[in-house]
């Protein structure tokens, strides 16, 4: 990447959260605002929930365009925002803030990112039925944006708690505010989660099940539950492929992980800020 040329006008963006040191959205971020000959720059900084209020504010006074939030500040985010997109509004929590006249608005690019992904990976699921693994963040993430982007079924599977309590409270808002019919299980009732994934275009794993170190963990107990037909989809990309995904693959599923998922919801910040298109194929190709 070549030198970022600050000017007195260059428009802050940035990211929220702790630790952000790891992140590959500096990268991409200024990369695409290279690209295309904005004065933007995107910095990372490093604010837990106990500082978030006064980091915001401080954000605000500054004039910041807007802003990524990761864990563990997206819950707070969404308590701290003026107003909030719909999918933010429903998942209670806030990944991205655009400054809109000293207003900052939440919005949650998660889910878009997840249903772009499913695009570039070759598929069509509208119309169509998802079998969802989790109710934490990123699954009601998805759960929201597949609901509201017109996937007619989803049967999401989680165990009993806390999570469980909250995703029917979701669930719920979902069936009133969209035409999706959406159903919550338990996930150790196997013949209920037989029966989804026999009827499924998609089975999606909104788990970190499977992600590394712990890669032999999996969100489905073998290869029974799966048929060839269903397209299996893995939110984990460390590594790039999981046990769930060479499972699939061995009876003839086609499959994908997470990895452009993340690309495509930090390009629908990039569009909410910028009002531009990201490079989207420039960016994957130089860092994906």
């Amino acid at each position: 990447m070549e030198n970022i040329n600050i000017t007195g006008s260059t428009k802050l963006t940035g990211l929220l959260g702790s630790p952000v040191a790891h992140s590959k959205s500096p990268a991409m971020h200024n990369e695409a605002f290279r690209l295309l000959g904005l004065d933007y720059v995107y910095l990372c900084f490093d604010v837990d929930e106990n500082n978030m209020e006064s980091a915001v504010e401080g954000l605000r006074t500054l004039g910041v365009s807007g802003f990524n939030c990761t864990m563990p500040d997206k819950i707070k985010m969404w308590e701290l925002c003026d107003d909030l997109s719909l999918a933010a509004k429903l998942i209670g929590a806030v990944n991205t803030v655009v400054n809109q006249d000293g207003k900052f608005i939440g919005h949650n690019t998660d889910g878009i990112g997840y249903m772009q992904s499913v695009k570039d990976a070759g598929f069509d699921i509208i119309g169509g039925k998802m079998t969802l693994m989790g109710a934490g963040g990123a699954a009601s993430s998805i759960l929201v944006q597949a609901a509201i982007d017109g996937v007619k079924e989803i049967d999401v599977y989680n165990r009993p708690g806390t999570n469980f309590d909250k995703a029917q409270i979701l669930i719920d808002k979902l069936n009133k505010v969209t035409s999706a019919k959406v159903s919550l299980y338990d996930l150790n009732d196997e013949t209920s989660l037989k029966k989804s994934l026999d009827s499924s275009t998609i089975l999606t794993n909104g788990t970190s099940l499977g992600m590394a170190p712990n890669t032999y963990s999996c969100v489905i107990k073998d290869s029974s539950f799966l048929h060839p037909e269903l397209i299996v989809s893995d939110i984990v990309y460390n590594p790039l492929e999981t046990k769930l995904m060479k499972m699939s693959k061995e009876i003839g599923c086609p499959v994908f992980n997470g990895l452009y998922m993340l690309l495509y919801q930090g390009a629908e910040a990039f569009k909410l800020w910028t009002g531009k298109e990201m490079p989207v194929n420039e960016i994957k190709s130089k860092f994906f």
